[in-house]
């Protein structure tokens, strides 16, 4: 069990990657809460890994909203007596489309979302890992924070400022034995927001025009995501911190 008694959050894990990464960790001996705004997903969830033998509880929170993600994290100290590892997963886009058809509204959630939360849950978990004298933060950013393609400008910039927002708490806090990483996944078609990275139904012709970016041949799961997040939550990476491990299949275009 590589990650036995972690006390972790595992934030937007009522479906998809964080839903993966939730099941995962459990698996290895966490305990896990799983976050998310849609209540009756993620109740299910919880109740999913603990009927497998996991330990999981629900909590209901914005992450774009400061005093639900301080309710979280006082939430899992709460249920577990600390907060080890933050997983912050919740992310959202604007559908594919040239970037002045945008809305600011569109634009605002992008970064409210994929970025705003980054801030929080450092402001509110950062207490919590100093209690500890120590913890971990692993953000899911996105190889369009790196590699990015038309049609998701604004949605590339915030997977961008996670990236290097990352590299530079990794920086700050190091000190305090406070590490922070991030996991940047390849396109995914069974994702909830496949449609919208796409710009229109995921069909056979549209995964074929993704999968022929991808050298290894096929997208990444929520499982690859999932078990690269093991690996950073456990004391087996004591040392990787400021690491932006690509889960991409060395996708080049």
């Amino acid at each position: 069990m590589r990650v036995k008694d972690k006390s972790v959050i595992v934030t937007g894990s009522a479906g998809g990657i964080g839903e993966g990464i939730a099941r995962r960790l459990a698996d290895e001996g966490a305990q896990v809460i799983v976050n998310d705004i849609d209540a009756a997903r993620g109740e299910k969830v919880a109740a999913d890994i603990r009927s497998g033998g996991g330990r999981a509880s629900f909590f209901a929170a914005d992450v774009t909203k400061s005093a639900e993600v301080k309710a979280l994290v006082d939430a899992a100290v709460q249920r577990h007596g600390r907060l080890d590892v933050m997983v912050n997963n919740a992310g959202w886009t604007h559908r594919n489309r040239p970037a002045l058809e945008v809305s600011e509204e569109e634009f605002d959630r992008v970064y409210a979302i994929n970025m705003k939360s980054i801030y929080l849950a450092t402001v509110h978990a950062v207490p919590a890992f100093r209690a500890n004298k120590g913890g971990v933060f692993i953000n899911i950013a996105s190889t369009a924070g790196i590699r990015p393609r038309p049609g998701l400008t604004w949605y590339n910039g915030s997977k961008g400022a996670v990236i290097t927002t990352s590299k530079s708490l990794a920086a700050e806090f190091g000190p305090e034995n406070i590490r922070v990483n991030c996991i940047n996944p390849v396109f995914n078609p069974d994702t909830g927001l496949s449609a919208e990275f796409a710009g229109g139904p995921v069909d056979e012709q549209a995964r074929a025009k993704f999968r022929a970016s991808i050298p290894l041949g096929r997208f990444s799961t929520s499982l690859d995501v999932a078990k690269a997040a093991l690996y950073l939550a456990s004391d087996e990476a004591a040392i990787i911190t400021g690491d932006c491990n690509e889960v991409d299949g060395a996708r080049c275009v």
